[in-house]
């Protein structure tokens, strides 16, 4: 790891912008071929840690979730990692051009598929040779584009189960919402025909229903209004399964002054999310909203509820939901909807169901607290979190130079 720490430093050194264009394109090219060589050493240490479960030292189930909060992959990018890992030990002519820097991750990505374990099984009925398909493939892999590879991949899984069982609708569905820093919300998924033509026919009788003389949006944009139109309908009507013993909310928190303030106050308030918005934009919600008061002192709404009551009350998790944001626990960030308030002295041994003795904490991290973790915080509000063995579990950070 030394070496090639060093090898980084040495091309972090040449001048990229000093070289000529025919260096440039040259040097992307050794750079891309050592990218998947890296890519390779790195899936191949991440199966080796997921046979080993390595995850379980710094307190988490997967080395999915390890990647999430040590590694600050995206979910898909982990989850595709660790499925890379697993299929190269079925694929070692895959591998090895991998390894050599000749595949890219996503070529081997698109390969995977064919080695999961029921493709493994059909290939095996059919008295398919496996390692022939793994050599044709990482020969194929090598000297063609990755649309043409993903259509080869595709025909031979076709060819493989032709007729195939009756498919899952949800297999087909996936939907993804990305919270960008301004609060803006991305979308990306797809759905089957069935689900489609659903959520297309429930979206259209919105649209359909308000179309005023004048109106200058485009059709994207009165598709999105009707989304949101379906989700505040939906909250409306008070139907939709609580979460976590709460029900459904969009949750504004505004200080009082900035409520009262006719000013517009741009990033005053903000969403259960974490994200801003105006002081104008979180007066407008509260037109038609339940108004809760929560002051964190003797002065507001009395957060300590003392011995009386275990569980927790509604304010009260609202009030640690604010402060805390996501699990707590070091490399977690699961929203507060998957979270328990945990009591960081127990209740049973003395400790008050308070503010000052609450942590929001996932199922699985609120179960590891409770068989040997721990979880604390300092004055300052920095969460820390320590093994049974009372080493820290701290974040791996980046080296630098």
């Amino acid at each position: 790891m030394g070496e090639l720490t060093s090898a980084l430093d040495g091309v972090a050194a040449e001048d990229a912008r000093g070289v000529s264009p025919r260096r440039q394109l040259d040097g992307i090219a050794e750079l891309l071929a050592a990218r998947n060589r890296i890519d390779a050493q790195l899936a191949r240490w991440v199966r080796a840690a997921e046979i080993s479960r390595a995850p379980e030292q710094d307190g988490l189930r997967s080395m999915q979730s390890w990647l999430r909060g040590h590694g600050r992959l995206s979910g898909a990018a982990a989850g595709q990692l660790v499925r890379t890992g697993r299929a190269l030990e079925h694929l070692p002519a895959v591998g090895a051009a991998f390894a050599a820097g000749v595949l890219t991750a996503e070529q081997v990505a698109v390969v995977a598929p064919v080695v999961t374990p029921d493709r493994q099984a059909a290939a095996a009925e059919q008295g398919i040779d496996l390692a022939e398909i793994d050599a044709t493939l990482a020969t194929l892999a090598a000297g063609s584009r990755l649309e043409q590879l993903s259509r080869v991949v595709h025909h031979y899984l076709s060819c493989l189960d032709p007729d195939g069982p009756e498919p899952d609708p949800t297999e087909e569905r996936s939907l993804t919402l990305w919270t960008l820093a301004d609060g803006t919300v991305l979308l990306r998924g797809q759905l089957d025909p069935v689900g489609g033509e659903k959520v297309k026919t429930a979206i259209e009788s919105v649209v359909q229903a308000d179309r005023p003389k004048g109106d200058l949006r485009t059709r994207a944009q009165q598709s999105a209004d009707a989304m949101v139109q379906l989700a505040d309908n939906q909250l409306a009507a008070g139907n939709l399964p609580f979460l976590r013993t709460v029900k459904p909310t969009v949750v504004v928190t505004l200080p009082a002054a900035d409520l009262l303030d006719p000013a517009t106050g741009p990033a005053a308030a903000t969403l259960g999310s974490g994200s801003l918005i105006s002081a104008a934009q979180a007066r407008m919600l509260a037109c038609d909203a339940t108004l809760t008061p929560i002051t964190i002192d003797e002065t507001g709404l009395p957060l300590d509820v003392g011995r009386t009551k275990r569980v927790v009350p509604p304010h009260l998790r609202r009030a640690v939901e604010l402060r805390d944001r996501a699990c707590v626990f070091t490399g977690c960030a699961a929203p507060t909807y998957w979270c328990d308030v945990h009591h960081l002295i127990h209740w049973i041994s003395g400790g008050k169901t308070s503010l000052e003795n609450s942590a929001l904490l996932c199922e699985r991290h609120h179960t590891k607290v409770h068989h040997g973790f721990r979880v604390h915080r300092e004055p300052g509000g920095r969460w820390r979190t320590f093994r049974p063995d009372d080493t820290e579990i701290l974040l791996g950070t980046p080296l630098l130079v």
